[in-house]
């Protein structure tokens, strides 16, 4: 029962819609009413999580957050089908639990770390929530990645012509990633059935 309790936390903040969480994180980011003003004022400390310095960090944060509950999920039910009998085996032979992992584990979940790789990365350069809620871009354009460059030329500048330019160009991005990370699978990632593939 505490297995599936803890399947389900980690898999909530997905379920939560992400602009819903957004701005909760917002909440807890505030200054003055947030978690962290309210710390801020107990330990008699200036902490500010949304300064330009760490702002990537603290949107990275948010994002995490919302995702990890998925990926997490695939990489649950990738290790649920590791046979327990090649740990077995190995602990005759007499291999740590290191050695196991990254002779067992890392090559039989290695399609799952690639395929969530390639997703993450797509996602990455789609991120527009955190950005564009909590701080609109701000403060001196620390956040202005190119979702919300391509959002504001479209409706707030009306260049539409220039937005679909950009997201041309970051689409052209993602597939350049996106093809160097389907090459570079050949060098690292094991499929079972030996397909030619790995």
């Amino acid at each position: 029962a505490s297995d599936v309790y803890k399947r389900q936390t980690t898999f909530l903040p997905y379920a939560v819609p992400a602009v819903v969480s957004t701005l909760i994180w917002g909440f807890v980011y505030g200054a003055k009413y947030g978690l962290v003003g309210s710390l801020n004022d107990f330990l008699g400390t200036d902490i500010d999580v949304l300064a330009p310095s760490v702002l990537l960090a603290s949107i990275g944060n948010i994002v995490t957050w919302e995702f990890t509950g998925y990926n997490m999920l695939i990489f649950y039910s990738s290790l649920s089908t590791i046979p327990h009998s090649l740990y077995e085996a190995a602990s005759i032979d007499g291999a740590t639990k290191g050695r196991q992992f990254l002779s067992i584990t890392i090559p039989l979940i290695s399609p799952v770390i690639f395929y969530n790789l390639v997703t993450q990365l797509v996602q990455a350069f789609q991120e527009f929530n955190g950005p564009y809620i909590i701080t609109n871009g701000g403060p001196r354009n620390a956040t202005t990645l190119i979702s919300v460059i391509v959002y504001n030329t479209a409706f707030k500048d009306y260049k539409v012509g220039m937005s679909s330019a950009m997201a041309w160009v970051m689409f052209v991005i993602v597939m350049i990633l996106t093809i160097i990370a389907f090459v570079s699978q050949k060098k690292w990632v094991y499929y079972s059935d030996d397909d030619g593939r790995g």
